[in-house]
């Protein structure tokens, strides 16, 4: 079996609503400007969807596939059995990628960049956290850890690149 280098995991959390997804809307095309592939993760609390009743994909998994793949020109779905949605059991996924970039796992121990919008709410819900690397948001704060405004991904992504990627491959 061949063993490939996991990539550098950085979490992106916050309150829901918070601008989190919006982040990394903007984060992923300047770190892809800079010659990264990046791979994420959203943790969801919400049942998923794309396997649709009387499909194929449907019936290959109530025949008792363990991994199911839709697979069409230039993309594919991959429908598999986990054993859990931790970062650590799913990032073996991302091989061939330079960083993941994950969304909603606040309870995960892994490098986090705090969302906070004062439209949302004005208090940090990690700033105790270890893992706190740093906050992104629209407010003047003092904490422990680089703050950046929430609508500049340049520093960010220089923050992200110093810190965690090597490079591009």
């Amino acid at each position: 079996m061949v063993k490939f280098d996991m990539p550098p995991v950085v979490s992106i959390v916050g309150r829901s609503e918070s601008g989190k997804t919006t982040l990394i809307e903007i984060l992923i095309p300047e770190l892809k400007r800079r010659g990264y592939r990046i791979g994420t993760i959203k943790h969801t609390h919400h049942a998923l969807e794309i396997d649709q009743t009387g499909k194929d994909s449907t019936r290959h998994r109530a025949a008792g596939a363990h991994t199911v793949i839709l697979a069409s020109t230039g993309q594919i779905a991959m429908i598999k059995s986990a054993p859990s949605d931790s970062v650590a059991d799913l990032i073996r996924y991302f091989y061939d990628v330079d960083l993941l970039i994950t969304e909603g796992y606040k309870r995960e121990n892994t490098p986090k960049i705090e969302v906070m919008r004062t439209a949302v709410h004005t208090e940090l819900l990690c700033r105790s956290d270890p893992g706190l690397i740093a906050v992104a948001t629209d407010a003047d704060i003092a904490v422990h850890v680089p703050v950046f405004r929430l609508d500049d991904p340049v520093p960010i992504a220089d923050f992200i690149e110093q810190g965690f990627l090597r490079t591009p491959g």
